[in-house]
């Protein structure tokens, strides 16, 4: 609990047998509730790892996509009664000791949306970003701040926590199922009108940890730039995009996962 608020830490994983156990080891398991995995039908052992680790897991029998698998984290964890979601990666990239430090902010009442950034510290380069990658990164910021009209140092983190009514509020079924799906998550955050705030991270980047190639940067990339125009195309009210509507599909029960 922080601040008598129930916290759930979600890890979607795909091939995290390798760095699981450290990853989990080092959340700060005083103020974490529970924690749920969601193995995208991974390779390898992650489900047999994450069960001796005692962690609920939810195995995808198909690959879904990073986002696909996001979708699932996020309704299990409304389902188990969080009022704050923490999103870790279970491949180490980033700190899992800075998981209450981001759930506090939350609690605070100051912010909805609380991301890791790995750029606030000047450590990315240092932590093995690819040069391509943190070029990418602050390219992309830089003109997602000048559509969105806020000021962040990053949008492209992975690890995120969110308050109850986010989740509940952003059509996150009309997403994408891969890797796009953060982009416009936080798109939709913004739009919505949900405060953001941004906790310095350090990153490290090592052969265990999930990162997507060049090619699929690439594809990324595009996406992003095509969430932005669709924001800025619906506020100026020449075309209406469901990702963006109130009525647009919200996370449901998902029967297709299996425990």
């Amino acid at each position: 609990m922080i601040l008598g608020k129930k916290l759930i830490v979600i890890m979607p994983a795909y091939n995290a047998e390798k760095t699981l156990a450290q990853t989990y080891e080092e959340l700060p398991h005083e103020y974490v509730d529970e924690v749920i995995l969601v193995d995208d039908a991974s390779k390898d052992e992650t489900a047999r790892v994450a069960r001796e680790l005692g962690i609920r897991t939810v195995i995808h029998p198909d690959n879904r996509g990073y986002g696909g698998n996001q979708k699932t984290c996020y309704r299990e964890a409304l389902r188990h009664g969080a009022d704050i979601v923490v999103m870790v990666h279970p491949d180490y990239q980033y700190s899992p000791r800075l998981v209450a430090a981001m759930a506090s902010m939350i609690a605070s009442g100051h912010y909805d949306v609380v991301l890791g950034s790995r750029i606030l510290g000047g450590t990315a380069l240092k932590g093995g970003m690819p040069l391509y990658k943190y070029i990418a990164n602050r390219f992309l910021t830089l003109i997602e701040n000048t559509a969105l009209g806020v000021k962040l140092s990053e949008y492209h983190t992975g690890f995120r926590a969110f308050t109850r009514g986010v989740l509940e509020t952003l059509p996150l079924e009309e997403n994408s199922d891969d890797f796009v799906f953060d982009s416009e998550m936080l798109v939709q955050a913004v739009y919505f009108g949900f405060r953001i705030g941004e906790l310095s991270c350090p990153t490290k980047y090592f052969r265990e940890a999930s990162s997507i190639n060049f090619r699929r940067s690439v594809t990324y990339g595009l996406g992003v730039l095509g969430s932005i125009l669709k924001f800025l195309v619906d506020r100026w009210g020449l075309k209406r995009f469901a990702i963006f509507s109130r009525g647009g599909r919200r996370l449901q029960p998902d029967d297709r996962a299996a425990q």
